[in-house]
Protein backbone atom coordinates (compact mmCIF):
# COMPACT_ATOMS: atom_id res chain seq x y z
CA UNK A 1 0.00 0.00 0.00
CA UNK A 2 1.27 3.87 -1.29
CA UNK A 3 1.99 5.78 1.94
CA UNK A 4 0.87 9.06 2.23
CA UNK A 5 3.96 10.67 2.28
CA UNK A 6 4.51 8.88 -1.35
CA UNK A 7 0.91 9.78 -2.55
CA UNK A 8 1.58 13.87 -1.73
CA UNK A 9 4.95 13.78 -3.41
CA UNK A 10 3.20 12.09 -6.59
CA UNK A 11 0.37 14.56 -6.43
CA UNK A 12 2.63 17.66 -6.27
CA UNK A 13 5.17 15.95 -9.19
CA UNK A 14 1.88 15.65 -11.04
CA UNK A 15 0.73 19.01 -10.63
CA UNK A 16 3.87 20.88 -11.00
CA UNK A 17 4.65 18.70 -14.47
CA UNK A 18 1.08 19.86 -15.82
CA UNK A 19 1.53 23.46 -15.12
CA UNK A 20 4.95 23.54 -16.75
CA UNK A 21 2.92 22.30 -19.58
CA UNK A 22 0.36 24.64 -19.78
CA UNK A 23 3.04 26.79 -19.30
CA UNK A 24 4.75 25.79 -22.32
CA UNK A 25 1.42 25.68 -24.74
CA UNK A 26 0.55 29.33 -23.22
CA UNK A 27 3.94 30.78 -23.92
CA UNK A 28 4.12 29.22 -27.49
CA UNK A 29 0.74 30.37 -28.30
CA UNK A 30 1.75 33.49 -27.58
CA UNK A 31 4.81 33.31 -29.79
CA UNK A 32 2.97 31.92 -32.78
CA UNK A 33 1.15 35.19 -33.13
CA UNK A 34 4.18 37.21 -33.33
CA UNK A 35 5.23 38.81 -36.32
CA UNK A 36 2.66 37.53 -38.91
CA UNK A 37 2.15 39.78 -41.87
CA UNK A 38 5.54 41.80 -41.88
CA UNK A 39 7.01 39.94 -44.49
CA UNK A 40 4.96 41.21 -46.95
CA UNK A 41 5.11 44.88 -45.22
CA UNK A 42 9.01 44.79 -45.36
CA UNK A 43 9.57 43.03 -48.70
CA UNK A 44 7.42 45.85 -50.49
CA UNK A 45 9.85 48.27 -49.86
CA UNK A 46 11.45 50.09 -52.83
CA UNK A 47 14.42 47.61 -54.23
CA UNK A 48 17.67 48.96 -53.52
CA UNK A 49 21.42 48.32 -55.06
CA UNK A 50 22.92 45.17 -52.96
CA UNK A 51 26.65 45.18 -51.52
CA UNK A 52 28.44 41.97 -50.82
CA UNK A 53 28.42 42.12 -47.34
CA UNK A 54 23.93 42.75 -48.08
CA UNK A 55 24.47 39.93 -49.74
CA UNK A 56 25.97 38.12 -47.77
CA UNK A 57 23.84 38.34 -45.09
CA UNK A 58 21.12 37.80 -46.55
CA UNK A 59 22.29 33.78 -47.31
CA UNK A 60 23.94 33.53 -43.84
CA UNK A 61 20.27 34.42 -42.35
CA UNK A 62 18.57 32.06 -44.90
CA UNK A 63 20.33 28.67 -43.43
CA UNK A 64 20.69 30.28 -39.66
CA UNK A 65 16.57 30.47 -39.50
CA UNK A 66 16.62 27.29 -41.49
CA UNK A 67 19.22 25.39 -38.42
CA UNK A 68 17.41 26.97 -35.48
CA UNK A 69 13.50 25.81 -37.58
CA UNK A 70 15.79 22.08 -37.56
CA UNK A 71 16.86 21.97 -34.17
CA UNK A 72 13.52 22.77 -32.52
CA UNK A 73 11.72 20.34 -34.98
CA UNK A 74 14.81 17.49 -33.39
CA UNK A 75 14.23 18.49 -29.69
CA UNK A 76 10.24 18.50 -30.18
CA UNK A 77 10.06 14.81 -32.09
CA UNK A 78 12.64 13.85 -28.77
CA UNK A 79 11.31 15.51 -25.60
CA UNK A 80 7.32 16.52 -27.03
CA UNK A 81 7.47 19.73 -25.36
CA UNK A 82 4.92 22.37 -27.19
CA UNK A 83 7.26 25.20 -26.84
CA UNK A 84 9.36 23.41 -29.49
CA UNK A 85 6.65 22.43 -32.31
CA UNK A 86 5.42 26.06 -31.91
CA UNK A 87 8.87 27.92 -32.10
CA UNK A 88 9.90 25.68 -34.63
CA UNK A 89 6.94 27.38 -37.12
CA UNK A 90 7.90 30.77 -35.90
CA UNK A 91 11.50 30.07 -36.98
CA UNK A 92 9.61 28.41 -40.68
CA UNK A 93 7.99 31.98 -41.26
CA UNK A 94 11.25 33.60 -40.57
CA UNK A 95 13.12 31.56 -42.72
CA UNK A 96 10.45 32.29 -45.33
CA UNK A 97 11.00 35.85 -44.47
CA UNK A 98 14.46 35.97 -45.53
CA UNK A 99 13.69 33.47 -48.52
CA UNK A 100 11.40 36.35 -50.22
CA UNK A 101 14.81 38.72 -49.79
CA UNK A 102 16.75 35.77 -51.70
CA UNK A 103 13.55 35.82 -54.54
CA UNK A 104 13.43 39.63 -54.75
CA UNK A 105 17.17 40.06 -55.39
CA UNK A 106 17.61 36.95 -57.44
CA UNK A 107 19.73 35.15 -55.15
CA UNK A 108 20.97 31.69 -55.74
CA UNK A 109 19.17 30.32 -52.77
CA UNK A 110 21.38 28.29 -50.39
CA UNK A 111 18.82 26.02 -48.98
CA UNK A 112 18.50 23.19 -52.24
CA UNK A 113 16.85 20.41 -49.23
CA UNK A 114 14.19 21.14 -46.88
CA UNK A 115 15.25 17.93 -44.69
CA UNK A 116 16.59 18.12 -41.05
CA UNK A 117 19.58 19.06 -40.60
CA UNK A 118 20.99 19.98 -44.17
CA UNK A 119 22.91 23.15 -45.28
CA UNK A 120 25.37 23.97 -47.91
CA UNK A 121 27.03 25.80 -45.45
CA UNK A 122 29.20 22.86 -43.73
CA UNK A 123 29.37 25.08 -40.46
CA UNK A 124 25.44 25.30 -39.98
CA UNK A 125 25.76 21.12 -40.68
CA UNK A 126 28.53 20.47 -37.90
CA UNK A 127 26.58 23.46 -35.40
CA UNK A 128 22.98 21.33 -35.81
CA UNK A 129 24.59 18.20 -34.85
CA UNK A 130 26.17 19.84 -32.01
CA UNK A 131 22.90 21.98 -31.05
CA UNK A 132 20.60 18.51 -31.12
CA UNK A 133 23.43 16.07 -29.14
CA UNK A 134 23.44 18.62 -26.41
CA UNK A 135 19.45 18.88 -26.82
CA UNK A 136 19.19 15.37 -26.38
CA UNK A 137 20.74 14.84 -22.88
CA UNK A 138 18.05 16.49 -20.79
CA UNK A 139 14.85 18.45 -21.15
CA UNK A 140 16.38 21.10 -19.30
CA UNK A 141 19.64 21.07 -21.60
CA UNK A 142 17.18 20.85 -24.92
CA UNK A 143 16.02 24.47 -23.47
CA UNK A 144 19.13 25.80 -22.77
CA UNK A 145 20.32 25.17 -26.08
CA UNK A 146 17.09 27.20 -27.09
CA UNK A 147 18.09 30.18 -25.15
CA UNK A 148 21.62 29.66 -26.84
CA UNK A 149 20.55 29.72 -30.31
CA UNK A 150 18.30 32.74 -29.72
CA UNK A 151 21.64 33.97 -27.92
CA UNK A 152 23.43 33.39 -31.24
CA UNK A 153 20.73 34.87 -33.91
CA UNK A 154 20.79 38.46 -31.95
CA UNK A 155 24.41 38.64 -31.63
CA UNK A 156 24.61 37.77 -35.66
CA UNK A 157 21.66 39.73 -36.22
CA UNK A 158 23.46 42.92 -34.64
CA UNK A 159 26.80 42.25 -36.75
CA UNK A 160 25.34 42.21 -39.82
CA UNK A 161 23.00 44.97 -39.72
CA UNK A 162 26.27 47.42 -38.90
CA UNK A 163 26.84 46.37 -42.63
CA UNK A 164 23.31 47.09 -43.68
CA UNK A 165 21.17 50.23 -44.82
CA UNK A 166 19.08 48.82 -47.07
CA UNK A 167 15.55 49.49 -45.47
CA UNK A 168 13.65 46.47 -47.03
CA UNK A 169 16.98 44.36 -45.04
CA UNK A 170 16.72 45.89 -42.18
CA UNK A 171 12.85 45.62 -41.80
CA UNK A 172 13.40 41.88 -42.20
CA UNK A 173 16.32 41.50 -39.67
CA UNK A 174 14.74 43.73 -37.34
CA UNK A 175 11.66 41.63 -37.15
CA UNK A 176 13.85 38.35 -36.83
CA UNK A 177 15.64 39.76 -33.81
CA UNK A 178 12.22 40.83 -32.17
CA UNK A 179 11.06 37.20 -32.48
CA UNK A 180 14.40 36.04 -31.45
CA UNK A 181 14.29 38.23 -27.93
CA UNK A 182 10.84 36.27 -27.90
CA UNK A 183 12.05 32.96 -28.19
CA UNK A 184 14.68 33.91 -25.74
CA UNK A 185 12.28 35.04 -22.85
CA UNK A 186 10.16 31.90 -23.70
CA UNK A 187 13.04 29.83 -23.30
CA UNK A 188 14.30 31.44 -20.26
CA UNK A 189 10.72 31.23 -18.51
CA UNK A 190 10.88 27.32 -19.15
CA UNK A 191 14.54 26.94 -17.70
CA UNK A 192 13.90 28.96 -14.69
CA UNK A 193 10.37 27.14 -13.83
CA UNK A 194 12.85 24.05 -13.69
CA UNK A 195 15.00 25.18 -11.40
CA UNK A 196 17.67 26.12 -14.55
CA UNK A 197 20.05 29.17 -15.27
CA UNK A 198 20.63 30.65 -18.60
CA UNK A 199 23.81 32.39 -18.76
CA UNK A 200 24.50 34.81 -21.99
CA UNK A 201 27.13 33.35 -24.60
CA UNK A 202 27.08 35.65 -27.35
CA UNK A 203 25.51 39.03 -26.33
CA UNK A 204 26.07 41.14 -23.33
CA UNK A 205 24.68 40.05 -19.66
CA UNK A 206 22.94 43.77 -19.40
CA UNK A 207 21.67 43.10 -22.98
CA UNK A 208 20.06 39.46 -21.84
CA UNK A 209 19.01 40.96 -18.67
CA UNK A 210 17.36 43.82 -20.39
CA UNK A 211 15.29 41.13 -22.59
CA UNK A 212 14.30 38.94 -20.18
CA UNK A 213 12.92 41.45 -18.14
CA UNK A 214 10.60 43.29 -20.94
CA UNK A 215 6.98 41.54 -22.06
CA UNK A 216 6.94 39.82 -25.68
CA UNK A 217 6.97 42.07 -28.39
CA UNK A 218 4.49 42.07 -31.47
CA UNK A 219 6.10 42.33 -35.14
CA UNK A 220 6.27 45.31 -36.90
CA UNK A 221 6.59 46.60 -40.61
CA UNK A 222 7.92 49.57 -42.29
CA UNK A 223 6.34 52.49 -43.53
CA UNK A 224 7.07 53.51 -47.17
CA UNK A 225 8.67 56.75 -47.61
Amino acid sequence: MISRTAFLFFLASFILFFALKVDSVAQAGKIGLMGKGFISNCINLPSEGLNQHEKQAILTMREEEKLAKDVYQSLYNKWHLPIFMNISRSEARHTQAVRALVLKYKLEDPIKNNKLGVYTNQHMKKLYMELVKAGHKSLLQALVVGATIEDLDIADLQKLLAHVDNRDIRCVFENLMRGSRNHMRAFISQIRARGGIYKAQYISDAELDQIISSGMEKGKGCNKK
